[in-house]
């Protein structure tokens, strides 16, 4: 299967660079797997199409300002890491820019508030620091450190709370999981009303998230491990879930690859905590997860490959095309898509 097949066009304009002043006024394209149609709504209508018969899945995973600068003892020279993930006590997988200008052994200062010595120093611009501090790390990364906005956002965010969810609880990413931005404290109290279930898991963005594809054929590609946790009441309420028939409805790709990794490898949902590299892409069978809110996701990208996976690449593509031709806003400030088989009402059991 070919990477280039998962391509397809994008005008700039259409990159949102700046959140929705409320997150439910995003538009939301509504994909039936079922009848291999869509229909153009509003994220605040996602009400709609949810009953009590379903499982809301959310990630709870928090943003670092994991974005810092500074600058090297010996010459003075700026230096930018993207901290990605903690590997060992105050030692942390990073980006670093540019790569060319350190070396294992370099000491980086931080504004006087920190020291960073890189311990490790690998290809694509990876490097392992560690870090030197008196008190308390993530107090000192508040004062230092930026949102890691990607790369296509060229605005400067004004509110940095925008950038995570409203549930966003378990620090560690180093990227929001950005499906779940269009949720606010209202709308989920609405959900819940309603009657459906929502549970959290936890898998913290990494590398992954920023690394393209840079191979032809998607089989040749390797995933980055992300981290992921499930706790014993999540795993118990979805194996319930499975038991009565239950639409488990997955909000992200990020909750999506943590349900899936779990079911894959355990054949149930289980209490665990550990490391994913589940690359899902057309060919895949899904055995977790039933209906899916996502974003719109970059061409050429594994997300891209995911949502293929789940509903159909020619059914993904031509709904794509009709988000680019309705005007809407595309990546992680963008617009939602709701991937759904059928109606809830007629839902029996995991239907794929």
């Amino acid at each position: 299967m070919l990477v280039k097949d998962f391509d397809y066009y994008l005008p700039e304009e259409l990159i949102a660079q700046t959140p929705l002043e409320k997150r439910s006024n995003s538009k939301m394209i509504v994909v039936d797997k079922e009848t291999k149609t869509f229909e153009h709504k509003h994220f605040y209508n996602i009400l709609e199409y949810l009953t009590s018969n379903d499982v809301l899945v959310i990630n709870n995973t928090k943003v670092m300002p994991s974005r810092i600068y500074g600058k090297k003892i010996d010459t003075n020279a700026d230096i930018e890491f993207l901290l990605l993930k903690e590997i060992d006590k105050n030692v942390y997988e990073a980006l670093v820019k540019p790569a060319r200008r350190v070396k294992e052994g370099t000491t980086i200062d931080f504004n006087g508030l920190m020291t960073g010595k890189i311990v490790g120093k690998y290809d694509d611009g990876i490097c392992h620091i560690q870090f030197f501090y008196q008190g308390i790390f993530l107090e000192i990364l508040e004062q230092l450190g930026e949102m890691p906005l990607p790369p296509y956002i060229h605005e400067k965010l004004k509110d940095g709370s925008r950038y995570q969810t409203v549930y966003a609880e378990v620090v560690g990413s180093a990227a929001s999981p950005t499906a779940g931005l269009h949720f606010t404290d209202e709308i989920l109290q609405s959900i819940k009303d309603i009657g459906v279930e929502v549970l959290n898991v936890t898998l913290h963005v990494g590398l992954g998230t920023f690394r393209p594809v840079s191979v032809d054929k998607i089989e040749d590609h390797q995933m980055h491990s992300e981290y992921y946790k499930m706790d014993a009441y999540t795993a118990n309420r979805l194996n319930v879930a499975k038991e009565e028939g239950k639409r488990i409805i997955s909000v992200g790709t990020t909750s999506t690859r943590t349900l899936e990794s779990i079911y894959t490898k355990y054949n149930k949902f289980v209490e665990t905590y550990e490391d994913t590299n589940i690359f899902i892409y057309p060919g895949y069978r899904f055995k977790a997860v039933d209906a899916l809110i996502t974003n719109f996701h970059l061409p050429k990208s594994t997300l891209i490959m995911l949502v293929s996976a789940f509903a159909n690449r020619d059914l993904i593509m031509k709904s794509y095309q009709s988000a680019i031709d309705n005007r809407y806003r595309f990546f992680s400030f963008g617009d939602a898509m709701f991937i759904k088989w059928g109606f809830p009402h007629f839902f029996i059991g995991n239907n794929h």
